[in-house]
């Protein structure tokens, strides 16, 4: 069986811990085997390791053949016949500013050439549940029939919530979130 390697172009000043606990997730949802992650510090690539393959090296510079850019952006939406004809399927790797800031079609999707480019949908998603969902697709399902809840709520107490206004998969009739991540916003003092 052919092998898609999902690859995550990591676009951030720095590896934020909500980054990080997201790669996670990702790892645990494809497979360390299957994820590359690129445009990586050297001093965070250690954290990055029991993950996924690490690169210092971007993506852009990577001249690979037969790969897709996932940008919401794009008019054509990615089939699950598509996904399995490509090798490569990349990802930016963003925490998402509300509203969003097309930061994928800024500083990713115009670099990678020869590249095809897809959406899967046009609202923000987290990294790892963009990953999910085309994992969803590569695995034959259609995007009109996964079930998704635009914005969620997590409550930190009694009296206070983080409101998360991005595109969440529902699973098992819950938000596919990291349950580290619940753990790590409960914990953080400010937003």
């Amino acid at each position: 069986m052919k092998k898609t390697i999902y690859i995550i172009e990591h676009l951030e000043p720095e590896l934020f811990e909500w980054c990080l606990i997201e790669y996670e997730h990702i790892s645990e949802t494809i497979g360390k085997e299957n994820l590359w992650f690129t445009n990586i510090k050297p001093s965070d690539a250690k954290k990055l390791e029991k993950f996924g393959k690490v690169f210092l090296e971007s993506v852009k510079n990577m001249k690979l053949s037969n790969a897709c850019v996932l940008d919401p952006e794009c008019d054509k939406t990615l089939t699950s016949s598509e996904t399995n004809s490509f090798d490569y399927l990349i990802f930016g790797g963003i925490l998402g500013d509300y509203p969003p800031r097309k930061r994928t079609q800024e500083e990713l999707t115009p670099f990678i050439k020869n590249a095809e480019i897809r959406n899967i949908g046009k609202e923000q998603m987290s990294t790892d549940n963009a990953v999910y969902t085309v994992k969803q697709i590569e695995n034959g399902k259609k995007l009109q029939d996964l079930k998704f809840k635009n914005g969620i709520s997590i409550e930190i107490n009694e009296f206070e919530s983080v409101e998360l206004p991005y595109l969440y998969n529902i699973r098992d009739k819950k938000p596919f979130m990291s349950a580290k991540l619940i753990r790590y916003l409960k914990k953080k003092k400010s937003f």
